[in-house]
């Protein structure tokens, strides 16, 4: 038994071939590899455009960001896998909220709530294993706020098979949206007192998305917490 539940219960097999189900399911659903770790594939992106909530958004034209940040797209939505051999989502945020739902595997999330820096330091990091075992606190569904590190990794498929990691991989999808108020009296928008709320869903764009460096991990957590997180880092962030 591991004495923090971030301790990896796999070795990564950089580079191996998937077994035969899981590349059919790359294949039929025509995933490819993403930045963060996995796989994934949109099978959405709203035609329609909505007005950037994100007016400070650094153009991230270079890593696949729109040079034009003006608009995003009303909504996206995106498969995302995580398999043996790549068993891990490097930590990353983006500025929208984040809806996830479990469509098949067993993994566990790590949340570091960055935005609450304001409070003293360590700031609150969040874990919870995502799994069809609801009965015991496993989530089918659940969401990420915008401004959040998050990531996640392979679990076995049932609770208590040590080093033995799910064969066919984490599948969810997820929903990029973004919550805001209008005021029927101004017609300004506001965050502090809704009279009439409107739910926005603006659709994903690299300009909105960075990773995790090793220094921000450092500031944010305890350094018992950074030795324990510091693998679910990308190195090149």
């Amino acid at each position: 038994m591991v004495d923090s539940p971030f301790q990896p219960s796999f070795q990564p097999l950089a580079g191996a071939a998937e077994s035969t189900s899981i590349q059919a399911i790359i294949d039929e659903l025509g995933m490819t590899p993403h930045p963060e770790g996995g796989y994934f594939i949109e099978t959405d992106r709203d035609p329609r455009n909505v007005p950037n909530p994100f007016p400070t958004s650094n153009s991230n034209a270079a890593n696949g960001g729109s040079s034009q940040d003006l608009t995003r797209s009303a909504s996206t939505t995106i498969f995302y896998l995580l398999t043996p051999s790549s068993p891990q989502g490097h930590f990353h945020r983006n500025k929208a909220r984040t809806m996830h739902t479990l469509h098949k595997g067993r993994g566990r999330y790590v949340i570091v709530h960055a935005d609450e820096e304001g409070h003293a330091k360590p700031v609150r990091v969040e874990t919870f294993v995502v799994g069809q075992n609801i009965d015991k606190g496993e989530r089918l569904q659940w969401m990420v706020e915008g401004g959040k590190y998050k990531a996640s990794y392979l679990l076995s498929d049932q609770e208590g098979e040590g080093e033995h990691i799910s064969e066919e991989g984490l599948l969810i999808s997820e929903v990029r949206f973004f919550l805001f108020y209008k005021s029927v009296t101004t017609g300004n928008f506001s965050p502090d007192f809704p009279l009439w709320l409107q739910t926005v869903v603006p659709g994903f764009d690299f300009a909105d998305h960075d990773f995790m460096p090793r220094s921000r991990l450092a500031e944010l957590v305890s350094e018992k917490q950074n030795k324990e997180l510091e693998w679910l880092l990308l190195e090149q962030a």
